[in-house]
C-alpha cells in the first residue's frame, strides 16, 4: 500500500506544476488587465493608463509594456482565480509594495472617470489575497482619486 501511495506522489511530481509561476511583472500587469476588463468595457484613457502605469513602474520600452501586456493578457486568460498572481506579489513585495500595487489598480479604475461596482469587486478581491488590511485599502483609494 505504501508502494502505491509513493507512485502516486511520484507522478505528481513527474507532472507540470498546476499552478503557473509568473515573474512579478507579470502578475502585477495581469492583475491591472483584469481591473481594465471587469466592466467589460477597454476605454482608451484605462489603455494609456495601463501601458503608462507598467513603462513608469518597470521602467520598461513601449516595445516590452507590449509584450508585457500580451503575456499578462494570455497568462490571465489561461488562469482559473487571481491565486498564481497574487502568490508571486506575496513572495517577493513588502507591505508597503502590496499597498502601492492596491493604489495603481485604484488609479487604473479611475482612469476613466468612473469606477465601476465590478472594478471595485475586484480591487477588493486582490487586495484581500495580498494582505492587505481593509483602512490600507481604504487609504489606497483616496490616494488614487487625488491625482
Amino acid at each position: 500500500m505504501f508502494k502505491q501511495i509513493k507512485q502516486l506522489f511520484s507522478a505528481f511530481d513527474e507532472q507540470p506544476a498546476q499552478l503557473q509561476e509568473h515573474d512579478l511583472k507579470t502578475a502585477i500587469a495581469a492583475l491591472l488587465i483584469e481591473v481594465m476588463r471587469a466592466d467589460r468595457e477597454q476605454q482608451d484613457d484605462e489603455l494609456k493608463t495601463l501601458s503608462l502605469t507598467l513603462k513608469k513602474y518597470f521602467n520598461l520600452s513601449d516595445e516590452d509594456v507590449s509584450e508585457l501586456m500580451q503575456s499578462a493578457g494570455k497568462s490571465l486568460d489561461d488562469a482559473i482565480d487571481y491565486f498564481q498572481f497574487s502568490k508571486q506579489i506575496n513572495d517577493q513585495c513588502s507591505a508597503e509594495q502590496r499597498i502601492e500595487i492596491i493604489e495603481l489598480l485604484w488609479r487604473l479604475a479611475f482612469a476613466d472617470g468612473e469606477l465601476d461596482p465590478q472594478e471595485e469587486y475586484v480591487i477588493r478581491r486582490v487586495s484581500n489575497l495580498l494582505y492587505v488590511a481593509h483602512e490600507d485599502f481604504i487609504a489606497a483609494k483616496l490616494a488614487a482619486t487625488k491625482l
